[in-house]
């Protein structure tokens, strides 16, 4: 396991939109996730320790955010020939099991991971109603073994949006496993 930062790509960033598919394989488009005040993509995976620490939260924060008017959406851009916990099957087990009420998505190609300048997992991007970036970084403060997940950053980020104010001033970089990159 390597740690790594969020690479946080300027803020004002358009989304890069796509179409994945989730791990019984149907078809969504990231931009048509978007709710009224924008769209949250979290890069994730189920194997990584840091994504297991904060696993729990994420199907309240999805429901969190429906009522706040903001979309999400899950990603998942890891190699499953290197890593088979990763797999699309896993995948859609993973969100059933957890609950998840926002889609699930694999990135095949790794592309999406690549447009988003994402590194790690997890890594969150929460974008306005005009697909723009407006946060990028951690969930919270809280690592694996030290404090319990609460996604105090992450939730300020979306109050601000929602709220229509400016972006959060301080953003700090996420830290987690790096995605794992095909070796083509």
């Amino acid at each position: 396991m390597a740690l790594t930062p969020s690479t946080m790509p300027p803020l004002g960033m358009p989304l890069p939109d796509a179409t994945l598919a989730d791990g019984r394989g149907t078809p969504y488009t990231l931009s048509a996730l978007a709710g009224q005040h924008g769209l949250l993509v979290a890069f994730i995976c189920n194997h990584c320790p840091y994504v297991q620490h904060l696993n729990g939260q994420l199907a309240p924060l999805g429901t969190i955010l429906a009522e706040e008017g903001v979309g999400m959406v899950a990603i998942s851009s890891n190699d499953p020939q290197a890593y088979p916990a990763d797999a699309p099957a896993e995948m859609a087990l993973q969100a059933e099991g957890l609950g998840y009420s926002f889609p699930y998505l694999f990135d095949a190609t790794q592309d999406v991971a690549r447009a988003f300048h994402a590194a790690c997992t997890p890594d969150f991007f929460l974008f306005d109603s005009r697909l723009q970036l407006f946060y990028r970084g951690q969930f919270d403060a809280s690592r694996p073994g030290k404090g319990k997940p609460d996604g105090a950053d992450l939730l300020g980020a979306v109050a601000a949006l929602v709220a229509g104010e400016g972006a959060p001033a301080v953003q700090q970089p996420g830290i987690g496993c790096n995605i794992k990159w095909r070796e083509d």
